[in-house]
Parts: structure tokens; sequence; C-alpha cells
């Protein structure tokens, strides 16, 4: 059957958007690598300069052999757990997925070893980088995907068999991205411990700052850049015109979408100011950028379904949520470089249960139905929605925490049992750089005494 040249121009540039966003998304990685080579000291900027590059290689494979088909393989023995089809993208293109939409899901997988990274930061040995990478990229991640996202996982909000008569929104991924990796990481970084001399003889926190906060703030800036390709873009197509309008469609919702998204992370860095103001006495820029984060992080569930107003009452909570974790991890004696299981896990966790309480009729339905009348969906609690929305939240939420548990907890205790997971106390104090890489980052270095080269530190450690 021949394609008129309306739709042959609407598919051209629906692709076009949705390379474009993929690319967005991409970017993303650089603002990760700034943002954890700026979080750290100096004497490890080139270790995780190279994990933020192994995370993407790796899981650019992985993604392509396992990690797409187990996400989004639907056929004829799909089931609502995983995915069966389309390893190593045999018998793509199809009618559902082409190559733009597998480079725009690649740019997701790859980001949440990203997250896991920066908590197990300045102490892990480099082949575990490469394993759990690997792992998680190809597979846990993917099955969360599946779940949620694949319109036969058993949270789809596009299944045929809804949860609760609704289906979980996780419209970019609060839950399936940032919850995910949050969870590994924080396995990691309890299994490995704290860094040496983050906490001193009486367990009282020792400030381990990282070094470079002009890096921190470049990094934020790419993120929040990046993040206009990973909510908006998650739409996939932009040219949808929504029935019985002259003037609405994909294009309207992906504005919005962009204002919720902008409004929650600028409220969230904004409340972070002036509460880390009040509890430590100074403006803090490194802080700001954290809490600018984790309003991306809330909103991104529910950011193509809620109004601008509640977008901004997503973030005032979500920058609570950070200070407070944040609190209890220093009481816990839980050390994480990057604060990634605080902010992407609790702000996650928040994200999906603000979407349950505030996601909006209408939108929902503009999301998921392309605005047809006569539809129905489950909405927002706190609208008069009822509670089928808000309790397969709490499902996702749950399922996610126990998914990731019993698959990534053992993966790190099996690392840890075979000393592959973290590095010793003598290479942590001489730093990552120089005791893995060969040498630092930088051609000066702070502390003059410390070995420069790779063969100084190999010879002091013969002498010690």
């Amino acid at each position: 059957m021949e394609v008129s040249w309306e739709s042959s121009v609407a598919d051209s540039i629906n692709a076009i958007y949705l390379l474009f966003s993929a690319y967005l998304v991409f970017v993303m990685q650089l603002g990760f690598a700034m943002l954890c080579a700026g979080s750290v000291r100096a004497k490890n900027a080139m270790n995780i300069m190279l994990t933020n590059v192994v995370d993407a290689v790796v899981g650019s494979l992985s993604y392509y052999l396992f990690g797409f088909a187990f996400a989004f393989g639907d056929g004829p023995n799909s089931n609502p757990f995983i995915g069966t089809h389309f390893f190593a993208l045999k018998d793509i293109p199809t009618a559902s997925y082409d190559y733009s939409y597998f480079l725009y899901q690649w740019a997701f997988a790859i980001a949440v070893a990203g997250i896991t990274s920066g908590s197990i930061a300045e102490r892990t040995q480099f082949s575990a980088y490469l394993i759990f990478s690997f792992f998680l990229s190809g597979f846990v991640y993917p099955i969360v995907a599946h779940w949620v996202w694949s319109s036969s996982g058993w949270l789809s909000p596009n299944s045929s068999s809804l949860l609760f008569g609704s289906g979980a929104i996780d419209f970019a991924g609060s839950g399936v991205v940032h919850l995910v990796g949050a969870i590994a990481g924080l396995w990691g970084a309890f299994i490995e411990g704290p860094r040496v001399g983050r906490f001193d003889a009486f367990g009282k926190p020792v400030a381990m700052r990282g070094h470079n906060a002009t890096l921190v703030v470049l990094g934020t800036f790419l993120l929040w850049f990046g993040w206009f390709g990973f909510n908006p873009g998650s739409f996939n197509k932009i040219l949808v015109p929504y029935p019985n309008t002259t003037n609405q469609g994909n294009w309207t919702a992906v504005g919005r979408t962009a204002v919720t998204t902008t409004l929650a992370g600028s409220t969230a860095g904004i409340v972070t100011l002036f509460g880390r103001r009040l509890l430590i006495g100074h403006w803090d820029a490194l802080d700001v950028c954290n809490g600018l984060l984790g309003g991306f992080v809330a909103i991104t569930s529910g950011c193509a379904v809620v109004e601008p107003w509640a977008a901004i009452l997503c973030g005032f909570v979500a920058a609570w949520v950070l200070i407070g974790l944040n609190i209890l991890a220093l009481k816990l004696k839980y050390d994480d470089p990057l604060e990634a299981a605080q902010l992407h896990g609790g702000c996650g966790a928040w994200g999906l249960i603000f979407t349950g309480l505030f996601a909006k009729e209408e939108f929902v339905i503009q999301a998921y139905d392309s605005g047809l009348e006569g539809v129905h969906r489950s909405y927002g609690l706190l609208l008069g929605g009822g509670w089928g929305l808000i309790g397969a939240q709490l499902v996702e939420l749950l399922v996610i925490l126990g998914w990731v548990s019993i698959t990534m907890g053992p993966l790190f205790y099996i690392l840890h049992g075979l000393r592959v997971l973290r590095i010793s106390a003598d290479e942590e104090v001489a730093g990552l750089d120089i005791s893995s890489h060969g040498g630092y980052a930088y051609n000066t270095h702070e502390e003059e005494s410390r070995p420069r080269l790779y063969g100084e530190y190999m010879r002091m450690q013969t002498n010690s």
C-alpha cells in the first residue's frame, strides 16, 4: 500500500524529533561526567571520568545484545515480566520500533549505570565497574522498563489488563531509571562501607568536599539541558494532533512538559539554597546543584500529566526530601560521594507518589491515548481520581526496591567476597588515579609530596 506524502512527512518529523531527543539525553552523560569529576577529590578525577566512559561503552553493547530485547521484545510469546524478541536488534525495524527508538532507549539505559557509579566513587576497583555496568544495563534495568513501558508489561498504563484499572504512570522514569540506579548504588555503597577518613574515631562525619565547583555547575547545566530530551522527548512523537481541536497536539504537551520540568527543578534549587543556608550558615553552590537535580528527578514521573503549579509543589517537597535524607545518611554513617542514592532514590520515590496524587485526567489521556474523546483514565487522588493510580504507583515503588535488591545486592556481595569490589586502604589514600590509572588527571597536584607518576607510586609501595 502506497504511503501518502503527508504520512511520510509526519513520520520524518517524528523521527527527527526522537533522534534529537536521544542526542539530548546522551549529552547528559557529559553532564554526569562533569558533575562526578567535580564532586570527587582531585586524586580520583581521572578514575571517575573513565568510569563514566565505561558506563556508556559497556552499556551500549549489553543493551544492544540483550537489554532492548528484555525491555521491548514483544512477540508471539511475550509476557508481562520480560521481553523475548529483538536480541541484537534482530527483526528491527518493525511497525512498533525502529533504530531511532532503540537509540533513545539506549541513552536512558546508560544513564542508570552512571547513577550507580556515583554512589561507589573513590573506593571501587575498576574491574567491578565493568561487571556491574554490563549486568545493570543489560538485565536489571531492562526488566523494570518492560514492566512499565512495554505494552505487554504488567505495570504498563498501555497494557490490555491495567493494574488496579490504572497502570503505573512513570512517564520518563523517576522509578524506572532513577530509582533503579539509586537502589543499585545504595547496595554497592552499603557493602563497600564509607571511604577511608569519612568518619572519625568517634563516628562524626569528616568533610570530603569535591575539588572543583566549576565542573559541578557545568555538569548541572548540561544535565538540565539534557533533561529537555529526557522528559519532553518521552512522547516519542511530536506531530500527533488531538481530535476535535484545531491547535492542540503532542506539540502542546511537549511544551508543557518542558515547563513543568523547569519549574520543579528551579523550585527545588531555590528551596535547597535557603534551606541549607538555615542549616549550615552559608550559601552553598554544590548543595543548590544537587537540589536542582532532585527536583528534575522527582518531576520526571509526572512531567507530562501535571499542571505547572503542581510541578512547583513537587520541587518544593523534593528539596526537603533530599535535605532530610542527607542528614539521615550522616547519622547512619552511610557514605555516598555524590548523594546519588538520596537524590535519585529519595526524590525518585517522591516523584512516583506525587504523580499518583496530582496527575490530571485530561493530560493522562493526552499522554497515553493521544487525546481521544470518550476515554476515561485513573488520575490523581487529590484531584478526585480515586485510589487506583496511587496504588499502582506504590506497587511500582515497592517492586523496584525488591527487584534491584535481589539482583544487585547479591552481585555486590559476590564481588566483595571475591575481593574485586573495593580497593585497598593504601591505594585509596594514594588515590585511584595514581594507583590504577598511571597518573593524575592534572599536571599539578595540590599535595606535592605525593607521587606524580605510576612508577613513583610503585617504588613507594615496594619500599614501604
